[in-house]
């Protein structure tokens, strides 16, 4: 039998463009919509990889909830139909509020959907009408009481800090919010200036006033002082959650497993006679669409990853993780410097990051170049 794969699926359609991301996403509607979906149920239909089972699922974006509900089914059905999932395989779907109706959820949780992310970012209306985003606090809030009511019982919610006048009051009044809806899972990300967005463009004229770096230090370690007697726990640099509510298709690629992508901009990695293949798909929905009805390629991109790259990778993405990576095998120098300079701890012959070395996350994984 063939090894499993995560399946990921990438529906690159918003409502808007918000200012920070830089996705493959696009603000588009109309004949596009259905022509992305038959192509990329095509592109399933006839995937080099089909008949491998699918250890996870995972709908991300841009924004799969946008879809209407037969256009989800159909890719879901493909999805299954191309990748026989394992045993309770978890299968994820990403949503915003404003297009997370009861009705909509309903439906997908009746087509075997059984994990929902919705992309919260904030319950202040001011730091949601500065991003860009379409929703308000209380949709925010009704979609995950939805959620619920849809019988979904692995929800996680995605918020941001270190946004524009943010204070750490304000993201406490956040964090608060979130944890009175009972999440499983909460993602908490540092605002990231991203090369190509409108907010980098502000920045680079200095029209974005964030907070300084003091404050968001402050802001991160306060995630965990709250969280942890909530019942979660920091299982990830960014993410936290409920004993068994780990999103499994992150900590299957963090690990290091092989993971196959469709759609518009999916990126996959596998190995490939003993080698390590990423491919990344045509990303501007018209192309990758064009492709896939001419029966051409669909990549944009084949990279064949050396092994000292690949094994780079391993470092950077297990770091990442509260397990961290086994001690075996890792190079003696950088362990040792991290060690010294605070950044790494050894513990039951595994390499974990410590507290500051999670803050400087990029840095005590640099020490492996």
């Amino acid at each position: 039998m063939s090894e499993p794969v995560a399946v990921y699926v990438h529906v690159p359609f918003c409502v808007s463009k918000c200012g920070y991301c830089d996705f493959n996403s696009y603000a588009m509607s109309g004949p596009i919509v259905e022509r992305t979906v038959r192509a990329t149920v095509r592109q399933l239909a006839e995937s080099p990889w089909r008949g491998r089972p699918a250890a996870t699922v995972f709908f991300g974006g841009g924004t799969p909830s946008l879809l209407d509900s037969p256009s989800l089914e159909r890719l879901l059905l493909a999805v299954l139909e191309a990748h026989p999932p394992v045993d309770g395989v978890e299968i994820t779907a990403e949503a915003n509020p404003e297009s997370a109706t009861l009705e909509k959820l309903r439906a997908m949780r009746r087509m075997g959907f059984s994990r929902l992310s919705v992309g919260v970012q904030s319950f202040d209306p001011v730091d949601l009408r500065r991003l860009g985003r379409a929703h308000s606090p209380e949709d925010a809030e009704s979609a995950a009481r939805h959620a619920r009511t849809a019988g979904f019982d692995r929800l996680n919610l995605d918020l941001m800090f270190g946004l524009e006048g943010q204070t750490l009051e304000a993201w406490e009044f956040n964090l608060g919010r979130a944890l009175g809806l009972e999440p499983d899972h909460l993602s908490l990300y540092n605002l990231t200036i991203e090369q190509g967005t409108r907010f980098e463009r502000l920045h680079r004229e200095g029209r974005l006033d964030l907070p300084d770096e003091e404050v968001q230090t402050a802001m991160y370690l306060r995630c965990a002082e709250l969280l942890e007697p909530a019942g979660f726990r920091q299982y990830e640099i960014s993410n936290y959650a409920k004993p068994g509510q780990e999103c499994q298709h992150n900590v299957w690629v963090w690990r290091g497993g092989e993971y196959v992508a469709y759609g518009p901009g999916g990126v996959g990695c596998v190995r490939e006679d003993g080698r390590w293949v990423r491919r990344t798909n045509l990303k501007k929905p018209l192309a990758f669409c064009l492709a896939v009805e001419r029966g051409e390629s669909p990549w944009q991109e084949t990279e064949r990853i050396d092994p000292a790259t690949r094994e780079f990778e391993r470092i950077l993405l297990g770091l990442r993780l509260s397990e961290g990576l086994p001690l075996g095998g890792l190079p003696e120098a950088p362990v040792r410097e991290g060690v010294r300079r605070g950044w790494f701890e050894v513990a039951d012959g595994r390499l974990r990051l410590t507290r500051e070395g999670r803050l400087l996350a990029n840095d005590a994984t640099a020490l492996f170049l």
